[in-house]
């Protein structure tokens, strides 16, 4: 590839001014993200980072990307695309800001509102800003099981927030009397608002410092590198067919009943294609997801393995990514079928994709991972104030898969949500009425391996004042597998405390409208991740180191490591032998 690139005015743009393009469209979403969080009103934005906010090209294309959730990789530029469709480039104004929070358009729920606004330069459209963002309350039923898209909340269709500088004051109206927290919801959309108004703001600057040819000239050139790079590393894997299948739990109504997953990738030279035509059927329950999603299920995993690690995030890398996908999926439901819990299938969907990509690439694969946010909602009357309170304390953080060459991550937020953060204990306590008794690593969860399998967590939240308390956790039952000969994780987890004694038996990990009295308590375990290669491979040292961390336990050490250790914790070496030699060589 030629280091200059011609614009299509016909003049080079430099290297060096690439560069500093690239850096300056990264630093706008950067400072995007930086505004959002210190405006918003909510801990699930300003805390666990819950949004996404982008650059785009006047056709809707990603320029950059400013992670908070890998998952609206497809969904911002798409809801983007579906505006200038929508609308049409000679209804878009200088000043306008659009907005949904169309399930079916944003691929997601509709606590997710998107906002964007066109970036005029000279008179020209020359781009976009977005924001999308999770919104805690969008009215519709609280707690409960939905089965269509109607009693979730509020449906906002294609509209302007803001035309030509002017807001929509009706518009804000009808928002704010469908939610319950009316000043919180405002609150964040204007914190959103100012987000996009940065974004324009900074993009508007590049423009005039460097010409709209330059800009446009590097980022064609940007996208053009993403591809290259993206094009040679699907050149390292090997041509073939790969099939995959995983399962999840159920769909929180036909309790028990699987729901599979099944994928198929196919490698023919510098292109992939992602082929997620068997993944099951849309579902009663509220696990579904749209379109965009489907889409940025193969995206984010086809990132991961050809341009982790190219910035800023830009459609470039996707170019010699083909997927095939049916509408009517789980993940690419059609209206009206719920959408509230759309990402927790998704995560096993990217997993799964991994999986079958496995035998090709076993040095750069990854074992299974916990695959959901693990939190609850809950809500109640404050003590404080007697006003309703609404919260999502999460998520957890569990254990992500071994690889080839290392341990899986102990306790991080699973690969949908990437940047995403956990709610700080003390922020927790400080503004609801709870107390977190415990939160603590969980010692045996990550699959056993010569690499170990990454930890999950348990987090006891105990009532300070009644509230009601809601869960939605997926892959109990089917747990993260592990790779090589490595062991399957242990899987996500619930238990309910009342008046001391805890219940424990649940059928999954979904409890709905669940009323915790002063003093009960809820526990959430985090799954770990699968472990990599035959247990019995791993170094004798870094079992015992494990135990004397407490990752593993003495008995895990010896029953399925075979490891025997001293009273120091030290491993004994003659027990060790022999207790191998008495119980042969077993794979896990």
């Amino acid at each position: 590839m030629s280091n200059n690139l011609q614009t299509s005015a016909g003049a080079a743009v430099d290297p060096v001014t690439v560069e500093i393009i690239r850096n300056g469209l990264y630093a706008v979403t950067e400072e995007m993200k930086t505004n959002l969080t210190r405006t918003a009103y909510n801990l699930i934005i300003y805390e666990a980072l819950d949004f996404t906010v982008g650059l785009f090209t006047k056709e809707g294309d990603t320029v950059s990307i400013g992670l908070g959730l890998p998952m609206f990789i497809r969904g911002m530029s798409e809801t983007v695309k579906a505006k200038i469709r929508h609308f049409g480039y000679d209804n878009i104004k200088p000043g306008d800001i659009l907005v949904t929070n169309d399930a079916y358009t944003t691929g997601s729920h509709l606590n997710h509102f998107t906002f964007t606004m066109p970036v005029y330069h000279e008179g020209r459209l020359e781009g976009f800003t977005c924001c999308m963002a999770h919104w805690l309350d969008v009215g519709g039923t609280l707690g409960n099981v939905t089965t269509d898209i109607f009693s979730e909340g509020i449906q906002i269709p294609l509209l302007k927030y803001q035309s030509e500088g002017i807001v929509n004051q009706d518009l804000v109206d009808i928002i704010a009397m469908n939610v319950r927290l009316p000043e919180r919801a405002l609150g964040d959309l204007r914190a959103q608002i100012t987000a996009v108004t940065t974004g324009e703001r900074r993009y508007l600057e590049l423009l005039q410092r460097y010409g709209a040819e330059a800009v446009n000239g590097s980022i064609r050139q940007i996208m053009d590198a993403s591809e290259a790079v993206a094009r040679k590393n699907t050149l390292s894997i090997p041509d073939g067919v790969y099939e995959a299948e995983s399962f999840m739990d159920d769909d929180g109504l036909e309790i028990g009943k699987r729901i599979p997953i099944r994928v198929k990738v196919i490698v023919q030279g510098d292109e992939m294609t992602v082929d997620l035509s068997e993944v099951s059927k849309q579902v009663r329950g509220f696990y579904n997801s749209g379109f965009t999603t489907g889409i940025a299920c193969a995206q984010v995993a086809y990132k991961c393995l050809t341009t982790p690690t190219d910035y800023p995030v830009n459609d470039g890398s996707f170019r010699s990514l083909k997927v095939v996908m049916p509408m009517g999926t789980v993940i690419s439901a059609e209206r009206p079928y719920p959408m509230r819990v759309w990402m927790t299938f998704p995560m096993t969907v990217i997993d799964t994709i991994f999986k079958a990509l496995a035998p090709a690439i076993p040095d750069r694969s990854i074992a299974g991972h916990h695959a959901d946010l693990v939190f609850p909602n809950i809500h109640g009357i404050s003590p404080e104030d007697g006003r309703l309170f609404i919260v999502g304390i999460g998520p957890l953080g569990g254990g992500w898969g071994a690889k080839s060459r290392e341990d899986g991550v102990s306790v991080t937020v699973c690969i949908n949500d990437g940047d995403t953060h956990n709610s700080p204990t003390e922020q927790l306590e400080a503004k609801y009425p709870v107390l977190v008794e415990k939160y603590a690593i969980r010692q045996d969860s990550g699959g056993a391996g010569r690499y170990r399998g990454g930890l999950g967590a348990e987090m006891i939240v105990q009532a300070l004042s009644p509230f009601t308390v809601t869960t939605r956790i997926d892959r109990v039952h089917c747990k993260p597998w592990g790779l090589e000969g490595g062991g399957d994780a242990a899987g996500n987890g619930l238990a309910v405390r009342h008046k001391g004694e805890w219940k424990t038996d649940h059928p999954n990990a979904k409890i709905f409208n669940v009323r915790l009295e002063r003093g009960d308590a809820y526990k959430m375990l985090s799954g770990g991740g699968g472990g990599f290669g035959n247990p019995l491979d791993r170094e004798l040292d870094l079992v015992a180191r494990d135990v004397r961390e407490g990752y593993v336990s003495a008995s895990v050490a010896r029953e399925v490591y075979r490891v025997a250790l001293d009273e120091k914790g030290r491993v004994d070496p003659q027990a060790t032998a022999a207790l191998r030699s008495q119980q042969g060589r077993a794979t896990c």
